[in-house]
């Protein structure tokens, strides 16, 4: 499920703001290193007056990787706009959408809704980034399963502030460009909240399988970005996505079918857009250019 939440929406999301159980868990300082070169993709739609840059995106990175250069630096410059998954609200906002998306005031507690042979490596896992038993008992899986990845990631040395939209968010301010988001925070939250019981449930559990390899799986994924192989990043990331159809379906296919038709639409105005979501909504078979042919547009690779 690591894999699914970095082709998805919520780390972005969690990373780009401090729960009260995060609260206490910050990166580790990193020691000065030499400032390694990426060339994540970059790919272009266009027509006779319209631009549509697709960028992809990991949510969490660890500092010194040089990205926002070259080819995607000279895109960004030149669009108007910068459209990301979405724009993050005020802090209340963000608390009013968890409380009426993440929170379980009824019923048994978390541990209790798991299957008896997971609960041991449930309590291991919260007690590994160093949050209380207790912590996650009234609210839903999925956002438990969303804050231990963050929380694993932050203490392997991932920083939420070093995260690709962080970066674009604050050059598009500076530089005056409007930002725009593709969702709202309560969209987000819904999508996950809207999974059944069952596939929430198995959402965690999987995660917490995964948990003590994040570190590796997510490193892998980020080399894959970092060369510009989104063949290679696609096939890291479906794996073991067939295990979970509904999760699939609600956080990456239907809404790479909606991203497409907002391009679609927005190639009927004038303009250059920079649009940035997460890398996994742009690799794969079913990816946002691969919806993009239902429209009879083709997003091209722009080389670098």
């Amino acid at each position: 499920m690591i894999k699914t939440l970095l082709r998805a929406a919520g780390l972005f999301a969690f990373a780009a703001w401090t729960t009260p159980l995060a609260a206490h868990q910050a990166a580790a300082p990193a020691a000065q290193a030499q400032t390694v070169d990426a060339d994540p993709a970059l790919w272009v739609v266009k027509d006779a007056d319209t631009t549509v840059y697709l960028f992809g995106t990991i949510h969490l990175l660890k500092p010194g990787l040089s990205w926002f250069d070259e080819a995607v630096k000279t895109a960004f410059d030149r669009s108007d706009e910068l459209v990301q998954e979405v724009v993050l609200p005020d802090p209340q906002t963000v608390q009013k959408a968890l409380i009426a998306t993440a929170i379980n005031p009824t019923g048994p507690g978390l541990e209790e809704r798991l299957p008896a042979d997971t609960r041991k490596a449930y309590l291991a896992a919260l007690a590994d980034v160093g949050v209380p038993a207790a912590s996650f008992d009234r609210f839903d899986p999925w956002f438990a399963a969303t804050n231990l990845t963050v929380l694993k990631l932050v203490k392997a040395g991932y920083d939420p502030n070093s995260g690709a939209e962080q970066a674009l968010t604050a050059a598009a301010k500076q530089a005056g460009k409007r930002v725009t988001g593709l969702e709202t925070l309560e969209q987000q939250f819904g999508y996950f909240d809207s999974l059944s019981e069952k596939s929430q449930i198995a959402f965690l559990t999987d995660t917490i399988k995964q948990l003590p390899d994040a570190e590796k799986e997510v490193g892998k994924m980020v080399a894959q970005w970092s060369a510009g192989d989104p063949d290679a990043l696609a096939e890291t990331m479906n794996e073991g996505l067939d295990a979970t159809p509904e999760v699939a379906k609600i956080l990456l296919l239907d809404r790479n079918v909606r991203w497409a038709n907002w391009i679609a639409d927005r190639m009927a105005k004038p303009g250059t857009v920079f649009v940035a979501v997460g890398a996994g909504h742009l690799a794969g078979k079913d990816s946002v250019q691969a919806q993009l042919a239902a429209h009879r547009l083709k997003a091209e690779r722009v080389p670098y």
